[in-house]
């Protein structure tokens, strides 16, 4: 090549290389290479396959007659009969130990008569089912095999939002599929999933992919992959693991207790807004504010009351009402916990012994009395928020499990505002139980233009705060 056209080649790259595509191709050179990660977990990484017998009711009429006058008749007199089918479904999983445990999702193997493992190397294992657990959809089980290839452990809280993650699975059936993507949030709370902070993905999880590894960059299983958010039934772009230090802690207690426990302390508790926090006084809106507490319980015992803003569960700080399940959830029953609380415009600490959560926990259940007008017709107008109330008598109040309480039979302007309805039965006020409705009226008359007031409310069975801002 003439030396002109070598030097004219070394310039040009020269001046790319320095331009405005410099960034870029910069960039390109630091994206992650996720090929070693795969070399060195992937092996560890399982395909689980189960089967199950499903019992089904099945008519011997044929259905294209369903239009038949006689058709009912014949179906009322020919009861069904039951039929069974096999029913497979796969799902992933991973090696933990080299004797054989293997973690995945609990809905992976729910219901399954057989289990079986295959590793990367074709090898097919029975699995026994060491446990599960629902609540957090986590399962351990064992299969007879030694020296197997385990993945190593990493620590969840280390994660940052935009941190590079990588899964790998077997969605739709396609074994050791590697997908990436990044944290696109932490500690998120889905509805019904009281004891996960899921680690929320884009990294592309499909059905299949679910009780597989989500890895950080450095070859550590950060969170197992566990659902998706989709209105198609595939993959649109959000994935959620469980944090892996969550599945561990109940994969021990499953290994060692077949079962696991959990703390509870009897509370009902409700998300803190701005203007509910403002009324208690408190600068931030953050904690749980506790709207019931259950007689008798571990936080009866301990003093705590509703209106109560729980801060801290042995100094671990409680964001929102969603933090607390999980934080008493993974104390031990019978060993006391220390709570930092906010009462009454100031911060005070207090000692509550939990006791084990049971599988099936009741809620505080308290009937809603939806009382009618003419059992008292005194009405209570409180014109200037709108409220329309009744006292409720003895038997009405023994049927709440309260010693006071006022029955909304209207609310309009600020009371309709504030979120009231008919039918609610308002029981307390600005953190402290009624005693009458003098007491109630008090508290509204006294209170300036642009307060709020925290309502304590029954409803449908539940206890609620409200904030009241009046006009």
């Amino acid at each position: 090549m003439p030396i002109k056209k070598v030097i004219a080649a070394a310039l040009l790259a020269a001046s790319v290389l320095s331009g405005p595509l410099a960034p870029r191709l910069a960039q390109a050179r630091e994206l992650p290479d996720f090929s070693r990660i795969v070399e060195a977990e992937g092996r560890a990484v399982v395909n689980i396959s189960t089967k199950s017998t499903v019992r089904e009711a099945v008519s011997d009429l044929p259905e294209e007659f369903a239009g038949d006058p006689f058709f009912e008749f014949f179906r009322r007199f020919s009861p069904p009969r039951l039929r069974e089918r096999q029913e497979n479904s796969l799902g992933s999983g991973f090696i933990v130990s080299k004797d054989g445990y293997v973690l995945t999702n609990a809905h992976v193997v729910a219901r399954a008569d057989e289990i079986t493992v295959r590793l990367t190397d074709k090898r097919d294992y029975p699995a026994k089912l060491i446990g599960s657990d629902a609540r957090t959809d986590v399962a351990l089980l064992k299969i007879e095999a030694g020296n197997l290839p385990t993945v190593r452990m990493g620590n969840a809280n280390d994660l940052k939002v935009g941190e590079w993650v990588l899964a790998i699975g077997s969605p739709f059936g396609f074994e050791n599929t590697v997908t990436s993507g990044i944290v696109s949030a932490k500690n998120r709370q889905l509805p019904d999933e009281n004891f996960v902070p899921f680690i929320q993905t884009d990294a592309a999880v499909n059905p299949g992919n679910s009780g597989g590894p989500l890895f950080n960059l450095k070859g550590e299983v950060v969170g197992i992959n566990s659902q998706i958010y989709s209105r198609s039934g595939g993959f649109m772009g959000i994935s959620f693991a469980i944090p892996i230090d969550v599945a561990m802690n109940v994969a021990e207690q499953l290994k060692t207790r077949g079962r696991v426990s959990r703390g509870k302390i009897g509370v009902a508790i409700q998300e803190l807004n701005k203007e509910l926090a403002t009324s208690f006084g408190l600068p931030r809106a953050t904690g749980a504010l506790v709207n019931a507490v259950e007689p008798g319980g571990p936080a009866d015992k301990a003093g705590l009351k509703a209106g109560d803003i729980l801060l801290r569960v042995d100094g671990q700080p409680v964001e929102s009402s969603a933090d607390l399940p999980r934080l008493i959830g993974t104390s031990q029953p019978g060993k006391a916990v220390a709570l930092d609380i906010w009462r009454n415009r100031a911060q005070r600490s207090i000692s509550v012994v939990p006791v084990e959560l049971k599988d099936e926990d009741p809620r505080l259940s308290e009937r809603q009395y939806r009382g009618k007008q003419q059992e008292d017709p005194r009405a209570q107008k409180l014109n200037q928020i709108g409220l329309v109330l009744y006292e409720l008598n003895p038997q009405q109040l023994a049927q709440l499990g309260v010693k006071y309480g006022l029955l909304v039979r209207q609310a309009s302007g600020a009371a309709a505002r504030a979120g009231l309805t008919n039918g609610d039965v308002i029981v307390g006020i600005g953190g402290e139980a009624l005693t009458g409705v003098a007491q109630f009226r008090a508290a509204i008359e006294n209170a300036k233009k642009g307060d709020t007031l925290a309502l304590q409310v029954r409803r449908r069975g539940a206890t609620l705060f409200l904030p009241l801002t009046k006009d």
